[in-house]
């Protein structure tokens, strides 16, 4: 992470630009900041809704505008109405209150890349989005609406955030370490990245803000962090920390501190939506579950044993549910038990921290913060460059970057 010199004040508006921008998390996110933005609905589950927030100077939501790709055909509200009455969520007439700002903002979605995508993901595309000729091409398509958004509104800034849906592994060893190696084997066709790392590219080298909400490679290669910092813009992921994650992350620091020795957490996961549609290919689910997998064993400091289960399941709707078992060793070699069952709306867990990431994003700019954020940490499962997975320790450095920030910038 390095500091630049000269940041600015929130004057001029901002874009969050969402990758993904029909799907459930993009759609509840979009929906969700427009009711906020009309004080219709209290700021629950937004972190940066809470009282050490409030001396950060955050933009307010009244100052950013939406837009994004999406490689599906489909109208934004509809989807939003869908979502109701799959999932039985929010009141129907919220949606008609805000069905012109919902039409206005579908009218800036442009159309996604295929170019590195998986046949799964292929087949839900409409047949309308481009077949570029080489990933580069990608790249330049897609930074040329980034840029075609930004001079036409007017924007001080553009904050990409991908919540696409999870990408099949890929081996990040086989990609050049430095950004010129990266640049010209891309322009000259030898490598084919999927799409979350083309978003990154054409997002950093157009001097945008990129967050990968997901477990996708996206701009986790150290090429891109240089890009980063060569462009003088940042980046974080991967993987929003919302359910079952979360828990672990709270749950296993107590096992360290008291001294108890976890034997074995097995979790469960079942839901429904076009995630777990997605998930339910088993090349895609792998990434997933390596992302969920780590964590226990990185705060506990060894490894016990660990299964991750991933199940699509498709009457559950977005209603993620996971029910995990502990098996710990007490005093005296005691065995004894801990079982839970999380149960939550899971586009809904994501929106706010969507809008949380691109409020901080944005302020870090404003800090002349490059490169990758660190304190973001507590928002993800695989946090870049941070190997403590405490969430308390993790939203502790979070509160005291805050803390150290101007209040009058």
């Amino acid at each position: 992470m390095t500091l630049s010199k000269s940041p600015d004040r929130p004057s001029a508006p901002v874009g969050l630009w969402l990758v993904g921008a029909r799907g459930g998390v993009a759609a509840c996110s979009i929906f969700g900041m427009h009711l906020l933005r009309r004080n219709v609905v209290p700021p629950t589950g937004l972190v940066t809704a809470q009282t050490e927030f409030e001396r950060a100077g955050l933009i307010p939501f009244d100052r950013v505008l939406i837009a994004g790709h999406e490689i599906r055909t489909a109208r934004l509200v509809d989807e939003i109405r869908a979502f109701h009455r799959t999932n039985r969520v929010f009141l129907p007439e919220w949606i008609d209150l805000l069905e012109n700002e919902l039409d206005e903002c579908d009218a800036r979605i442009r159309w996604g890349t295929l170019s590195g995508a998986s046949t799964t993901i292929a087949d839900l595309a409409a047949p309308d989005v481009p077949r570029d000729a080489s990933p580069w091409q990608a790249v330049q398509r897609l930074r040329l609406d980034l840029a075609a958004f930004r001079q036409e509104h007017g924007l001080r800034h553009v904050i990409v955030i991908n919540v696409a849906s999870t990408e099949p592994p890929v081996d990040s060893t086989a990609y050049p370490a430095s950004w010129e190696e990266l640049e010209k084997a891309l322009a000259g066709g030898e490598l084919s990245p999927p799409p979350s790392t083309l978003y990154a590219v054409a997002a950093l080298a157009e001097g945008c803000s990129y967050i990968n909400f997901t477990p996708s490679l996206g701009a986790s290669l150290p090429a891109l962090t240089e890009l980063a910092v060569i462009r003088g813009t940042r980046h974080m992921g991967c993987d929003g920390k919302t359910g079952e994650t979360l828990m672990k992350s709270v749950l296993a620091p107590m096992y360290r501190a008291r001294n108890l020795q976890v034997l074995s957490w097995v979790g469960h996961n079942i839901f429904g939506n076009l995630d777990g549609r997605v998930l339910d290919d088993p090349h895609h689910k792998a990434t997933k579950v390596r992302s969920k997998d780590h964590l226990v064993g990185d705060i506990l400091g060894y490894a016990p044993k660990t299964l991750v289960s991933i199940e699509y399941v498709e009457d559950m709707g977005d209603w993620k549910t996971a029910w995990d078992h502990i098996h710990f060793s007490g005093f005296l070699g005691t065995p004894m038990v801990l079982q839970f069952i999380w149960q939550g709306c899971d586009s809904l867990l994501a929106a706010p921290l969507v809008l949380d990431l691109f409020r901080l994003t944005e302020r870090a700019g404003r800090a002349g913060i490059c490169g990758t954020m660190p304190f973001l940490a507590p928002f993800f499962k695989s946090p870049y460059g941070v190997s403590d997975n405490d969430f308390f320790r993790q939203h502790g450095a979070l509160l005291d970057w805050v803390a150290s920030l101007p209040e009058d910038a």
